[in-house]
């Protein structure tokens, strides 16, 4: 499970934004594909202009915990969404609602470098994978 100080020292090697931009575009074509039955409009990230769907699956590994697959139309956001699937997953509904995401975004510095659409389009993906979250935490 990748933690949040390690995605950062990962992210801050890299000069520059250009080379940030093209880490991000490859960690989401990494992503497994999803499949179409989680393509619903309960899984569809509401208030992003980028087609998003990110499902909380329980984890094979431990029942108790969540594991989210996603899937995004762009490449920008495909690849925090798919920064965000690995930091999340793995943990339970309490622990994901206690990841500080703000102060991940303010450590790398992403809403200086992408378009208030594209961070307000981030922050709902947050936001469903929370409520996800919490609604998993009361099955």
């Amino acid at each position: 499970m990748l933690t949040v100080d390690e995605f950062v020292e990962n992210f801050e090697f890299l000069d520059d934004w250009d080379a940030r931009y093209a880490y991000l575009v490859e960690l989401g074509e990494a992503l497994a594909p999803l499949d179409e039955a989680l393509r619903t409009e309960e899984n569809r990230v509401q208030g992003c202009i980028s087609k998003v769907w990110v499902a909380a699956l329980a984890d094979p590994h431990d029942p108790t915990c969540v594991r989210y697959v996603g899937d995004c139309d762009t490449s920008i956001i495909k690849g925090v969404l798919a920064v965000l699937i690995e930091l999340l997953s793995g943990r339970t509904p309490q622990e994901i609602e206690a990841v500080d995401v703000d102060a991940l975004f303010d450590r790398i510095r992403l809403a200086e470098n992408l378009s208030p659409n594209r961070h307000f389009g981030i922050y709902a993906i947050v936001e469903l994978m929370k409520a996800q979250a919490r609604a998993f935490g009361k099955r």
